[in-house]
């Protein structure tokens, strides 16, 4: 008998591989049970080192198959979620915005309304055994700091942030404005993804104001490290200065976004579902404002390095592009209120994540070539092709 059964949706994609894994190792005496739709970006190879864990479960299905998740729920005896499953890239939701209110709105509310079918009679508690003491259902929902929309890029050389971490405290620790996302901040989407995840976040908070569903959400910066998929920045990046690819970098490169490494992030998430206060909102970052174009030179750098080639020899393949449509300036959050109350914070400079990063990349060529055969190059070339 376990002590919880967690179901959590998305555990084949890129951060929700690392929280598997997390959970599946810190808490033996949890049952996971791991339900993903294995889109482009899921993949079981993510998870290969705890596929026969015994206290793990892999279930193939969508969020929007309500009758499938109602039956998960009965079948393990479902008392929390955490709630990862989303279409997330910008550019595939400016061209397919259906797809991402179907998965990001309707998948969610899918995931709301069999949670209180499990739940609600019972006073959002469940008892797995004779004699065990009760255990509070909780709700976690995983949420993007694009929701807010965009700050402005007031200090366009960069300033000391008002942060004292690890994380701000490396070589390059600069903020590129005055303000900052926090928890109250208003929300002001952008593009058809922020706006579906910021649908699917009202809906999460409604279900606690009528019903009184126990949830809570959180808001992140953008998550970098092993198993991305590469449609996004820095694996895209790593794996064309590898084969010598153009770099397509937006517009000049000026856009700002804080950066935070994945294992970190899911520290913090298994922090806050066990210690977060219920209706709360927690914003998770990392503290590490950079230039799109500092990125992509530290990419760079740090590629041709590994590689034994010279140091910064293949920057002759950065190669402006137009810009994307409604490219927010840029992204910035403070974390303050989850380093005071639960006393987490980012372990990694940005300097040292990336490091890590390139190196697992380069060390598992054939995941990167497995993942980047086929339909993606087919993305890739509609994507980027026509740019210029």
């Amino acid at each position: 008998m376990y002590r919880r059964n967690i179901l959590i949706t998305g555990g084949a994609g890129f951060i929700g591989s690392h929280v598997v894994r997390l959970f599946v190792n810190m808490h033996s005496d949890y049952r996971i049970i791991n339900l993903d739709k294995l889109t482009y970006a899921g993949n079981l190879a993510n998870l290969k080192d705890i596929e026969d864990r015994p206290n793990y479960t892999f279930i193939k299905g969508d969020i929007c198959d309500f009758q499938k998740v109602s039956e998960i729920f009965k079948a393990y005896d479902i008392d929390g979620v955490i709630h990862l499953a989303a279409e997330s890239h910008v550019d595939r939701s400016i061209k397919d915005p259906f797809t991402f209110a179907r998965t990001n709105v309707m998948g969610t509310l899918s995931l709301l309304q069999a949670a209180r079918g499990a739940w609600e009679e019972t006073g959002w508690k469940a008892v797995h055994g004779t004699g065990d003491d009760p255990v509070e259902c909780r709700f976690y929902h995983i949420s993007t700091d694009e929701v807010y929309g965009a700050l402005e890029l007031t200090r366009p050389e960069g300033v000391v942030p008002p942060f004292t971490t690890k994380a701000s405290s490396g070589i390059h620790h600069l903020a590129y404005g005055d303000d900052f996302f926090r928890e109250d901040t208003r929300y002001q989407p952008h593009s058809p993804y922020s706006a579906s995840k910021a649908s699917s976040d009202h809906f999460v908070r409604a279900f606690h104001d009528t019903y009184g569903m126990p949830v809570i959400v959180t808001n992140c910066s953008n998550n970098y490290g092993p198993y991305q998929f590469p449609e996004k920045l820095i694996p895209l990046f790593i794996n064309n200065i590898r084969h010598r690819r153009p770099l397509p970098v937006y517009g000049r490169g000026e856009n700002v976004r804080d950066w935070l490494y994945v294992e970190d992030h899911a520290r913090a998430i298994d922090l806050i579902f066990h210690k977060g206060a219920v209706a709360q909102t927690y914003n998770i970052g990392g503290f590490n404002e950079w230039k799109n174009i500092d990125i992509v030179k530290v990419l760079v750098n740090t590629v041709d390095r590994l590689l034994g080639r010279p140091e910064g020899e293949d920057m002759d393949l950065i190669t402006y592009v137009a810009d994307r449509k409604g490219h927010d300036m840029r992204y910035a959050i403070d974390s303050t209120k989850l380093q005071r109350k639960l006393g987490w914070e980012p372990s990694l400079q940005f300097e040292e994540g990336i490091e890590k990063t390139v190196r697992w990349y380069l060390e598992n060529q054939d995941w990167l070539d497995n993942v980047t055969s086929g339909d993606y190059m087919n993305y890739y070339d509609s994507m980027y092709g026509h740019r210029g």
